[in-house]
């Protein structure tokens, strides 16, 4: 895979304005392409109608902006891909790669993780419940190399790990949407939080049944607030202040562990992330956690 066919991408969800958690996320996916002469681009997914703000998308783009991460291509909106997340859906369910699951957790819970009715194996009931769709895991070892954490393996066990790839409430899930986003959107190289590396290997089997090669994986430590917690929504992180964006952008890179002397003396924003740029390390990330 030759440097000029680099794609990635960064993808918030709008359940709130960007806070600076999901800035460092965003630097270090915009500095990871532009230092390989790559495309960057920005999704948002807007799959949780109910978890969502009526504001957030704008914010968000609005931070972004007054940041200088610009999107090389339109921003994409999950919310305006379902018809091809169902036709995927299909495809999985007559490959047989899927399966209809009316189960609740308890019932889940109760059985060990296997489903009562025998789900997996097309016998859920048409009794007029709610069901989910589920992908159907194979059971794997599965190994890959992080390009920041090095060597990594998985185990993933067929039906207790199963991931809903459409919710009961008929939401699509983020296991089949980011994959058949990536997939459809040529996405080479991903570069997101370590709380999302638990998914990898599932996210791997999903790439494979759709014919397609996993993206190459960077999984760089989450910001944590005061009390030791991720630096998220749900934890109130607060809104960045877009009126100091070159500060936080300098305190971004800070936290991603780059030469700040390299980087010192930029007149504005759009100098700055040029030097980063051309200064990037990835390897000065710390691993953990800060």
């Amino acid at each position: 895979m030759t440097e000029s066919r680099y794609r990635g991408r960064f993808a918030p969800s709008p359940t709130g304005p960007l806070h600076f958690g999901s800035l460092v996320t965003a630097v270090a996916s915009f500095l990871e392409a532009r230092s390989h002469g790559g495309t960057w681009l920005v999704r948002i997914e807007d799959l949780d109608p109910l978890r969502e703000s009526p504001e957030a998308t704008g914010q968000i783009l609005a931070s972004l902006g007054a940041h200088g991460l610009h999107s090389d291509e339109p921003v994409r909106f999950q919310s305006a891909c379902h018809a091809r997340y169902r036709k995927v859906i299909e495809l999985l369910l007559d490959q047989g790669l899927a399966y209809r699951c009316a189960c609740s957790r308890r019932q889940l819970k109760e059985h060990g993780g296997r489903h009562p009715d025998h789900c997996r194996q097309g016998h859920a009931p048409n009794d007029g419940r709610p069901f989910a769709v589920r992908f159907a895991l194979e059971d794997e070892q599965s190994e890959w190399r992080d390009q920041l954490l090095g060597p990594q393996s998985q185990t993933v066990h067929a039906e207790l790990d199963d991931p809903v790839i459409l919710r009961k409430e008929g939401f699509y899930a983020y296991q089949l949407a980011v994959v058949a986003d990536d997939i459809d959107q040529g996405i080479t190289h991903v570069v997101r939080g370590s709380d999302l590396l638990d998914m990898t290997a599932q996210q791997q089997q999903i790439y494979r049944s759709l014919g397609a090669r996993p993206p190459h994986w960077m999984h760089i430590p989450v910001i944590l607030n005061a009390q030791g917690q991720k630096l998220s929504k749900q934890n109130h992180a607060p809104a960045l202040d877009d009126r100091i964006a070159k500060a936080n952008l300098e305190q971004a890179l800070a936290a991603l562990g780059q030469n700040l002397r390299l980087l010192s003396g930029a007149p504005d924003i759009d100098t700055l992330l040029s030097r980063a740029t051309a200064n990037w390390s990835p390897e000065r990330i710390h691993l953990t956690a800060r």
